[in-house]
């Protein structure tokens, strides 16, 4: 479309036009009409397109590179890594359970950072309100001596009357008869804050689910925030726990939604099951 094809069709529109100039030289028949942008502006457009393309796989392929070893650009110059998103690195997943629970990890910063929060999950879930699940949960995960001696006092505290009472189970951790209990660890990323060949200190942030679901429950499955920090130590070709800290947070801020029903959390816990996380 040409400047008067333009200014025709907006004269016509009673829309204001552009002022058309005419040269001394210039004849109203001479003027080209213009067919579009200009092959040179096409041409740099296209190289322009290209060069972001190239930097975007050039920084992917960075960024893959820093994925697989855990750390990151921003380590201090001890060479200790950095906090590292929590991002698919091409490895594929832990896939031989033992008891249901991963193992087998690589000894590996990634291999660590998977293991601890696969253990975080296996020690807030359900089983370790069940005392032969729970053994295994223990003995699985944590160190031959760790294991002894943190069995007998994780023993003593699941099993306590007064504690099972307080989170709405019977003595046998059982809950009562139409509700379902809730208590499911979900991890949202690991830091890894120490590492060599033998041992390593992860920090875990995720979110737990606990409580009672069902109409009449006094403990409603609830929401909260908290940070495990393992110490793990490399042994029989796995990683281990010797011990654990934790701390409550990082807290968000809540959004304003409907909670859900007993009968929509009950169904949801059984319809949705875990993860295996692995890095």
């Amino acid at each position: 479309m040409s400047y008067g094809d333009d200014y025709d069709d907006a004269s016509e529109r009673g829309i204001p036009s552009q002022t058309r100039t005419h040269y001394p030289d210039e004849e109203p028949g001479d003027r080209k009409r213009r067919s579009g942008p200009s092959p040179r502006r096409n041409l740099t457009t296209v190289v322009g397109v290209f060069l972001i393309l190239i930097a975007a796989i050039v920084f992917a392929n960075r960024a893959g590179d820093d994925g697989p070893s855990g750390g990151s650009a921003d380590g201090d110059s001890a060479g200790n890594p950095g906090p590292a998103p929590t991002a698919p690195s091409g490895e594929n997943p832990v896939d031989n359970p033992v008891d249901g629970i991963p193992s087998g990890f690589p000894q590996t910063q990634q291999g660590a950072e998977s293991a601890a929060a696969n253990y975080a999950v296996a020690l807030g879930g359900e089983g370790m309100f069940a005392t032969e699940t729970r053994h295994r949960i223990v003995e699985s995960i944590y160190t031959a001596e760790a294991a002894a001696g943190r069995g007998s006092e994780l023993d003593r505290i699941y099993t306590d009357p007064q504690f099972l009472e307080r989170v709405g189970l019977d003595e046998a951790a059982s809950p009562p008869t139409g509700m379902t209990f809730v208590a499911r660890v979900v991890p949202v990323g690991t830091n890894l804050l120490d590492h060599d060949d033998e041992t390593a200190t992860v920090s875990v942030w995720y979110t737990s689910l606990f409580g009672l679901a069902g109409e009449a429950s006094t403990n409603p499955v609830t929401e909260a925030w908290y940070t495990n920090t393992f110490q793990l130590v490399w042994e029989q070709d796995d990683w281990k726990v010797v011990d654990f800290d934790q701390s409550d947070g990082p807290v968000p801020v809540g959004r304003d939604q409907r909670a859900s029903t007993a009968e929509e959390m009950a169904e949801a816990s059984e319809q949705y099951g875990g993860f295996t996380y692995a890095r």
